[in-house]
């Protein structure tokens, strides 16, 4: 096993686990708090990279197109809330499935309408376009230790929110008992909103740095949103902090897998069986993880405190 190529990988598997903690952190906020299973989360991931990248070609500057992106993004989650997810709260979860997947029909539609149907490219800088050097002369492309920064940015800005802000404190008070923090006098309503609306600039801030590598296109948070689901079923329903451990362990095992997998199995078994099975195999582990966590810790790793 080459060890540049182990470090590479790993680093690729850190980057896939801290995009999927993007992702998986808003839907653990919108159904730890709101009680509401979100599947259009992977349509606010695609329109994410859809808006930065019209914006990147307008603006010519990536950065500046993400940071735009982020709260237009947050808007599109508001009037998801305001118009689909409001009137849905009081109804059981296969309501908000059914509702939630016609909602992505709708999404990938008029991204269709708008963008058209083949993907967008997005061009990064030169400054984020090229290779980085690590100590021992292993190369990795800067860019995916951009998404690796971005990504424990983004974490550390959630752990600070949720935990040493007034915001914080109430969306923690809002998820323990609703009923009293309205009693109190919270609008309970605008602090839904606000919750949808994080969870979904969360999302697109995925969407937004993912597609400079794989472009923005319809039907791109299809596969990322069933993994997110794994994520927060492993970490536990509702913490924050057993979706990022989750989401890292997820995608050190599924880049991991993929890439030495066959190595492993080539100890026990001839080359042809092992490059035969590894392939299906790896694309199983995660999905055996999660059956794993399901039968020994069925609340998951890091299941939230309840009193």
């Amino acid at each position: 096993m080459d060890a540049s190529l182990l470090i590479i990988q790993t680093l690729n598997g850190v980057q896939l686990g801290l995009l999927l903690f993007l992702v998986a952190s808003g839907l653990t906020l919108v159904f730890g708090i709101l009680d509401f299973v979100n599947l259009a989360h992977a349509a606010l991931y695609m329109v994410g990279a859809f808006i930065c990248a019209s914006l990147t070609y307008a603006l010519g500057n990536f950065v500046l197109a993400v940071l735009l992106a982020l709260p237009l993004t947050a808007v599109v989650g508001l009037v998801v809330e305001r118009t689909v997810a409001r009137p849905l709260y009081s109804r059981g979860h296969l309501d908000q499935v059914l509702a939630t997947f016609g909602l992505i029909l709708v999404f990938e539609t008029l991204a269709h309408m708008i963008w058209g149907p083949a993907g967008m490219s997005v061009p990064l800088p030169d400054s984020l376009n090229g290779q980085t050097t690590l100590p021992g002369g292993i190369q990795i492309p800067t860019f995916r230790l951009v998404i690796i920064g971005a990504g424990l940015a983004a974490a550390g800005g959630l752990f600070w929110l949720v935990n040493y802000t007034r915001l914080g404190m109430l969306i923690r008070a809002g998820a323990s008992n609703r009923t009293m923090v309205s009693a109190l006098g919270i609008n309970i309503q605008l602090l839904f909103s606000l919750v949808f609306a994080l969870g979904a600039a969360l999302a697109g801030l995925a969407g937004m740095l993912i597609a400079p590598i794989t472009e923005a296109s319809i039907g791109m948070g299809h596969s990322i949103i069933i993994t997110a689901f794994v994520v927060i079923i492993v970490g536990g329903i509702g913490s924050m902090k057993g979706a990022f451990v989750a989401a890292i362990l997820i995608g050190l095992i599924d880049t991991l897998g993929r890439s030495f997998i066959d190595d492993l199995f080539k100890l026990v078994m001839s080359s042809e069986a092992a490059e035969n099975a590894a392939p299906a195999i790896s694309a199983m582990l995660i999905y055996i993880i999660m059956a794993a966590v399901l039968a020994f810790r069925p609340q998951g790793l890091f299941p939230p405190k309840v009193r």
